[in-house]
Formats: C-alpha cells, sequence, structure tokens
C-alpha cells in the first residue's frame, strides 16, 4: 500500500484532519518559505499527535548539527533534504533521511547516480523553489527504474491526479502540499479528499 505524507502542516487543525483521515507521515517545513513553521509551534502539534504518524522535518542546506537539534527538541523522526546536500553531510545522521530529486524538464540522469539515502523524494525542479511549485513532472521518466531506496512522489499531486500516479508508478508514499491547500492555507476538505482517493484506488 502506498503511503501518504501531508506536507506544510502549520496548523494542529490540520494535522489532526490528516491524521484521522489516514495519512501515514506529517511534514513540517523549516526552512524559509511560505510554509514555514516555528520550532515551538512544530513541537507544540507534533506534542498532540499519536505515536504512529512518522513526523518529517523539512530542510535546505542546514547544518546537520541545527537539523538533528531541531529534531530531538520537537521530536521529529526523519529529516528530509530539499537543497544541495551531499551524502557526507547526512551519512552520520542518527535520523532517516529522505533526500530529494529535483526533476526537470528533460528528466533524470540517472546514470549520473542518485543520492544515497534511507528514502528519495521525486519532486518538479523549480528555479526559484526547493519543492512544492504545485507543478507535475511527466511520471514517465520514473517508469521502468528500479531504485536502491523506496521512494516518494511528489509534484503537483491532488484528488484528481494521485490515483493514475499510484497505478502507474507504485511509489512508496505520494506526497502533497499545495495541491491540499486554498488560498495557501491547508484546506481541510481537501486534505480529506486527498487521502480518500490514494485509499480507495489500492482496494
Amino acid at each position: 500500500m502506498t503511503k501518504i505524507k501531508i506536507c506544510g502542516i502549520k496548523e494542529l487543525e490540520h494535522a489532526m484532519c490528516a491524521v484521522d483521515a489516514g495519512a501515514d507521515y506529517l511534514g513540517f517545513v523549516f526552512a524559509k518559505s511560505k510554509r514555514q513553521i516555528t520550532v515551538t509551534k512544530a513541537k507544540e502539534i507534533i506534542d498532540k499527535l499519536p505515536k504512529h504518524i512518522k513526523t518529517v522535518g523539512v530542510f535546505v542546506d542546514e547544518p546537520l548539527s541545527n537539523m538533528v537539534e531541531i529534531a530531538n527538541t520537537c521530536g521529529l523522526d526523519i529529516l528530509q533534504l530539499h537543497g544541495s546536500e551531499t551524502y557526507d553531510l547526512y551519512k552520520d545522521s542518527s535520523y532517516p533521511v529522505i533526500k530529494s530529486v529535483s526533476v526537470k524538464t528533460s528528466g533524470i540522469n540517472t546514470e549520473l547516480g542518485l543520492p544515497k539515502a534511507d528514502y528519495l523524494l521525486f519532486d518538479t525542479w523549480h528555479k526559484d523553489m526547493a519543492g512544492g511549485c504545485g507543478n507535475p513532472f511527466n511520471w514517465d521518466y520514473l517508469k521502468n527504474h528500479t531504485f536502491d531506496s523506496p521512494y516518494f512522489l511528489a509534484g503537483g499531486l491532488n484528488k484528481d491526479n494521485v490515483a493514475t500516479a499510484i497505478r502507474q508508478l507504485k511509489p512508496f508514499a505520494v506526497d502533497v502540499s499545495s495541491g491540499v491547500e486554498t488560498n495557501n492555507r491547508k484546506d481541510n476538505d481537501k486534505i480529506i479528499s486527498f487521502i480518500k482517493c490514494v485509499k480507495e484506488c489500492q482496494q
């Protein structure tokens, strides 16, 4: 079963909505972004979550020591790296790592090698954003490829296309942020609809 990550959580209301609807992972963005959350606020939310929910901290080119300090303070389970981080930076991390891979129009040059990490995350490349741009990439770039790590599929997913993505690619997890927002704020109805679509397409 493909797992579900709702990213860019900023409010307890939306976190609990995602939990109740059946999400597996919640993402909290600590990098500069319109979805950025403070350490204090993230901890307040995470402290109220059930233990089975995996919490993910999203960072961009942050020193490992800073990420670990934030993770320890908030009670994060996983670090998600969206910058130019290399394996040398996080190979000694005490936390599992999701490393993002930006997919450009020309696709992924898998012959050059992909990052080493516990998980990969394929997202749409954007010249001004490290992630969360809300646009899908061509999923054909992932077809017929095997990867050394399980991967999260991100980039413009929503309730209308996520079932197709899962049927075509069978990713380890799907990751959504802008696809469950209205006016740059998480939308409970969209969160519920997205998760319902993921669940139903796998029954």
